[in-house]
């Protein structure tokens, strides 16, 4: 697949508490010595009021009170970079079953500040509890003694994912559905005896139904316990198929890793 535009979809900063403190220029300058035209800042937005994060180091997203500084900072960078790549302000939305109507709110009032964003579930709900679904394979051990089997925590991921698709978070809902196989990360430490390939491509009916993009994320392939990107090739091409706009990202965390993955996903083909 060509793309007119290189463009690096998914990139975080030192906004990101459990990121590195490369500078926002590091990561631009390297966007542009590897050639990319276009890039979008997605940090993770701040958890919706109310909600509690559930990880141990309980540094899912920036604080709320960092978030002005953040799009500052972008919007500064975007003028003094403007000839020579084209730079994003956005977010990594995190969609939290329950919490709908907060998320709407916080849209309501940042959305208009925003370029690019992505709409991305980390977070599954059970009963009255929320687990992480990628935060360690020791958190994910302790999720399959809670739901039973890693295919229930698959089966929970993937409903999670079609509610987002849906959900209504208001006219300035992320048009692009983040990394939709997350819950692959740990597949080779606890590998499950189903493919799911038919709720994939369910998932992908909705997601062209709702007239989404879809992240295609070159992180997955240097996880140790994945080792595929998220979504896999296959998926990439039925989304293809179905005439869905895939976006390459990085999900940089660091500089170095801008376009991670990005000449086996997009840019050989």
């Amino acid at each position: 697949m060509k793309t007119a535009t290189k463009k690096d979809g998914h990139i975080h900063t030192a906004f990101c508490p459990h990121g590195t403190k490369d500078a926002i220029s590091d990561y631009i300058e390297q966007a542009i010595l590897l050639g990319f035209t276009e890039i979008s800042f997605t940090e993770h937005a701040p958890l919706p009021a109310g909600f509690i994060d559930s990880t141990p180091t309980k540094d899912s997203s920036i604080a709320l009170e960092d978030l002005p500084h953040y799009v500052h900072m972008v919007e500064q960078a975007k003028d003094y970079y403007k000839n020579k790549i084209k730079i994003n302000i956005g977010l990594e939305v995190d969609y939290i079953e329950g919490f709908e109507q907060e998320i709407k709110s916080f849209l309501n009032e940042w959305g208009p500040k925003l370029d690019d964003s992505i709409l991305s579930v980390h977070f599954l709900k059970n009963n009255m509890n929320y687990d992480c679904v990628d935060y360690s394979p020791e958190l994910f051990a302790n999720m399959i003694s809670q739901y039973g089997s890693a295919e229930a925590i698959y089966e929970r991921y993937f409903e999670t994912i079609k509610k987002s698709v849906f959900a209504d978070l208001g006219p300035f809902k992320p048009k692009r559905i983040g990394h939709i196989t997350l819950v692959h990360k740990f597949q080779k430490k606890f590998p499950v005896s189903k493919d799911y390939r038919s709720t994939i491509i369910q998932l992908l009916k909705d997601i062209k139904q709702q007239q989404l993009e879809l992240d295609y994320n070159g992180a997955g392939l240097y996880k140790p316990f994945c080792q595929e990107s998220y979504p896999p090739s296959w998926v990439a091409l039925e989304a293809k198929k179905q005439q869905i706009s895939l976006v390459y990202g990085s999900d940089a965390h660091q500089a170095k890793d801008i376009g991670q993955g990005f000449d086996m996903l997009l840019g050989n083909r």
